[in-house]
């Protein structure tokens, strides 16, 4: 099996999302952060990540400022707005139910049909 998992259509707001949540991080950061809390099994490609956080601006759901970044250079902060944190826990709780039906249609035995 590859080591790292291919990204399912759709989830990349929510894990960006999920990202930008635990505390502002550019651009970057957010590839980075992502990459760290999946253990290194999902790798987003940049040229995914702008425009998916441009949206996200645009939607309201994520504001940006500039700052500083570890390395002294200037860069986009990205931190959630309100409607982004309810956002963020709509899109979580529609995953959750989502793949709970996906597990349950996986465990169904032939005696169970």
């Amino acid at each position: 099996m590859d080591k790292q998992l291919d990204l399912l259509q759709g989830t990349l707001d929510m894990l960006i999302l999920k990202a930008v949540s635990l505390g502002a991080q550019h651009g970057y950061g957010v590839l980075l952060r992502i990459q760290q809390i999946s253990k290194d099994r999902l790798e987003i490609q940049q040229g995914s990540l702008y425009p998916a956080l441009y949206r996200l601006e645009h939607q309201g759901w994520m504001a940006s400022e500039w700052g500083e970044s570890e390395n002294k250079r200037k860069a986009r902060f990205y931190h959630l707005t309100a409607a982004g944190k309810r956002r963020f826990q709509m899109e979580a709780e529609r995953w959750n139910r989502m793949s709970d039906v996906i597990a349950a249609i996986l465990e169904t035995t032939p005696e169970e049909v």
